[in-house]
């Protein structure tokens, strides 16, 4: 692949809310997407700041996950709970964003008590999962593949096959999924039993605590990249390999329209777009807790493109967003939902279904 080539999917992807979304952009409503913060930007006491900051974070990292790994999950996980619901109940703002998304989840109004039952669930399941990802460093390289199981008509087994089909090909898999469960111990599991597996992240505003997971993950096989590494990006999807990207960033206007639990709202164009220009194919999937206390592995029908033409791009993602409600609806308070998924006005909405039916 030429320079100008990535250059060009790069931009391609930020225009379109891909993986590289442009910092400074603006939400409908007037809200302005703030700026992947640098700790390289302003005067030198910012940097200051930014740097002891960033330091405490990381610290602050270590010793949780030394002290969660330390201590059995049944004392760590109801103090983590209890502190996840006064949370709840003392930062509205975010509040309300659970509560808005619980409400298209469940298709009742905001005040629904069905709704506010979930809103809180997701709280308690989110403290479970932060328990986990903290153990996670604690726990032998062979643990997590353990704890997904592997059968099942759609899982760890079943994958292979597909894998093992369009690697014959040449072509890479992108594996799209969505905050829930626990994405960590998905990875984990797939590298560990011999898939090359990488996956993009955002390192720009705490790059210490950055490289500090990457040094974790590699204990599995795992490579993260920055998502600004487009060439990293292209040449891994012709090894072939898997990326694993993430999709529910947020309602973003530049995304591609699609309708989710019957709403508009918008999915970014990176996965479709990647997929098109590399030969790639989507394979969304998905890492379930179940009652246990260990996980299930699920993948949905792979997508594949047949160029970037606009009706291909939103064919394709919307058939991500298809997958990423069968992802949800078996156990919505598994998807930590912290930023508003949905636009907050008719006008917005109505908007994004001219887009899509221009497309």
């Amino acid at each position: 692949m030429s320079d100008r080539a990535a250059d060009e999917a790069l931009r391609t992807t930020e225009g379109a809310g891909g993986p590289a979304t442009k910092a400074g952009g603006t939400k409908a409503g007037g809200v302005a997407y703030a700026p992947h913060r640098r700790l390289d930007g302003g005067t030198g006491l910012r940097r200051l700041v930014s740097r002891a900051n960033e330091r405490l974070v990381v610290l602050g990292y270590r010793f949780a996950s030394w002290l969660f790994g330390w201590l059995p999950m049944g004392l760590t996980w109801p103090v983590v709970r209890v502190l996840m619901l006064a949370g709840y109940a003392l930062w509205p703002a975010k509040r309300r964003v659970i509560l808005a998304n619980a409400s298209h989840i469940l298709g009742r109004p905001i005040d629904d008590p069905a709704v506010r039952a979930l809103a809180r669930r997701v709280y308690q399941t989110y403290a479970r999962y932060i328990v986990e990802l903290m153990r996670l460093p604690s726990l032998p390289e062979h643990v997590p593949a353990l704890l997904v199981r592997a059968e099942g008509e759609r899982g760890v087994d079943s994958f292979v096959t597909i894998w093992d089909h369009y690697r014959a090909q040449g072509r890479g898999l992108i594996a799209v999924s969505i905050h829930i469960g626990s994405i960590e111990t998905l990875v984990a599991a797939f590298a560990a039993r011999g898939f090359p597996t990488y996956g993009l992240a955002d390192d720009s505003a705490y790059p210490e605590l950055f490289a500090l997971l990457q040094a974790q993950r590699r204990r599995w096989g795992v490579e993260v990249f920055a998502w600004r590494n487009m060439r990293r990006v292209f040449g891994v999807l012709r090894e072939p390999a898997i990326l694993g990207l993430l999709v529910d960033w947020g309602y973003r206007p530049d995304g591609i329209p699609v309708r989710l639990f019957g709403g508009w709202t918008t999915l970014p164009a990176g996965p479709a777009v990647l997929a098109a220009r590399t030969g790639g194919v989507i394979l969304p999937m998905v890492c379930r807790r179940t009652p246990d206390g260990k996980f299930e592995a699920e993948h949905f029908t792979p997508i594949e493109l047949a160029d970037d033409s606009p009706g291909e791009l939103a064919r394709a993602t919307q058939a991500m967003a298809d997958a990423v409600e069968a992802m949800v609806r078996p156990a919505p308070e598994q998807w930590y939902t912290f930023k508003p998924m949905w636009p907050a006005t008719a006008a917005e909405k109505a908007e994004l279904a001219a887009r899509h039916d221009a497309s």
